[in-house]
């Protein structure tokens, strides 16, 4: 069978997708370059937000149309199957919990064929690796935990061993990505910063970025984390959601943190790598949210400075403690109050980057940019870029000659 493997939503599902790529090539089917040529369209799925899976839902029908054959994968194949399927009747649903089962699952419904020699999946030089499913939060707002469930992390030698392969397939950047990497090993006996202090170890000259980690997850781990991100092999790289700048909110919101503690975790951080790059996420809109919540989001993110600020407007999701909760923020309201923090965004990312002109740095040649363009990545994981000619994965000494919000740009030297 021709397979396309169509992904939507976080680095998580991109690296879940790479792999059920793989799985297909090894079992013998072809993995086609696009859901034209495919006969069956694999649709690996995102719910975190309503506009998204509405989007989901309408090429999922548009596919079914067409006369493709739909397998579902991801957080809808979860906890939206009944829908997927009123949408989709013939679809084979194959939910984060059945993964173990992939190539059974399948094989059951599409015959077998000739197995190949497993090649690993990477896009360009970067590999993304799934370090384990669940988390161990209770975020009231969250669907992703209801689809993924508690905690389960994969085994370290697992883990090695799939960049192993992908470092030999020519990888030069390696994603660690799951909901919560700060949590990682928890139900193992082990630690996140163990992790990448191993993968440190690995032969190769390469760039590690490490995922999103909650700061409840990461106070248990900053110490022995800090000092793993010191290695030259890890991007000093931070994704770290506060959601609010309200103590009150974030305790409607069920995380288990103030905002004293997230502040204090970003000072106890950036002592110990200063050019860190911050990367955090707020909620506008979030129930309840009243003007005093809004602006004391918009008074931490001035104090704290994050260099990139990913800002989303409350979505209902269901089943989630949210949906029903009391004093749902309207609409204008709410998109209102995320207009506001993403000009903040601007306004500070700004700031950061036209600091940064006249400067000279090493950067590791990425991904193709638009037009002739590359983008590069320095040590901090800031896209630097240029319009010079270069290969990919090579190591660059560039000077910094202008900038914008999102990135800045250079020339090499």
């Amino acid at each position: 069978m021709r397979f396309f493997v169509e992904t939507y939503g976080c680095t998580m599902n991109q690296g879940e997708g790479q792999e059920m790529e793989r799985k297909l090539d090894h079992m013998g089917h072809e993995v086609s370059c696009t859901a034209e040529e495919a006969e069956v369209v694999l649709v690996n799925t995102c719910t975190v937000i309503e506009a998204t899976e509405l989007k989901v839902l309408k090429r999922m029908r548009q596919l079914r149309n067409e006369g493709k054959v739909i397998v579902v994968t991801g957080c809808m194949a979860s906890v939206q199957a009944d829908e997927v399927l009123r949408k989709v009747p013939d679809a084979l649903i194959i939910p984060p919990a059945r993964y173990p089962d992939f190539e059974t699952l399948i094989e059951s419904r599409f015959g077998a064929v000739d197995a190949r020699p497993a090649v690993p999946k990477i896009k360009g030089i970067t590999a993304i690796v799934p370090i384990s499913q669940g988390c161990l939060g209770s975020c009231s707002y969250c669907i992703t935990r209801l689809a993924r469930g508690s905690l389960v992390s994969r085994p370290p030698e697992q883990v090695l061993a799939q960049i192993n392969e992908a470092l030999g397939a020519g990888a030069k950047e390696i994603y660690l990505t799951c909901q919560d990497t700060g949590c990682y090993g928890y139900d193992l006996g082990t630690s996140f910063a163990e992790l990448l202090r191993n993968v440190c170890r690995l032969e190769g000259e390469f760039r590690t970025r490490a995922g999103m980690m909650n700061p409840d997850s990461l106070k248990d781990i900053i110490g022995p984390l800090a000092e793993a991100f010191r290695n030259e092999k890890v991007y000093k790289f931070l994704h770290l959601p506060v959601q609010s700048g309200s103590d009150e909110a974030l305790r409607r919101m069920k995380r288990a943190y103030t905002v004293g503690e997230f502040e204090d975790l970003v000072s106890r951080f950036r002592k110990i790598i200063p050019k860190l790059t911050l990367s955090t996420d707020v909620i506008a809109g979030f129930p309840g949210e009243t003007e005093k919540e809004h602006v004391a989001t918009l008074e931490l993110l001035r104090r704290v400075k994050p260099n990139i600020v990913n800002v989303t407007r409350f979505s209902a999701r269901p089943g989630t403690d949210a949906l029903t909760m009391d004093d749902q923020v309207v609409s204008r309201l709410s998109k209102e109050r995320s207009r506001e923090m993403a000009r903040l965004r601007f306004e500070i990312a700004k700031e950061i980057n036209e600091q940064r002109v006249g400067e000279e740095t090493y950067a590791l040649v990425s991904e193709q940019g638009k037009g002739d363009s590359l983008i590069c990545r320095d040590s901090s994981y800031t896209p630097i870029v240029i319009k010079e000619r270069a290969i990919l994965g090579e190591l660059k000494e560039l000077e910094v000659v202008g900038y914008a919000a999102t990135h800045l740009f250079g020339r090499l030297v």
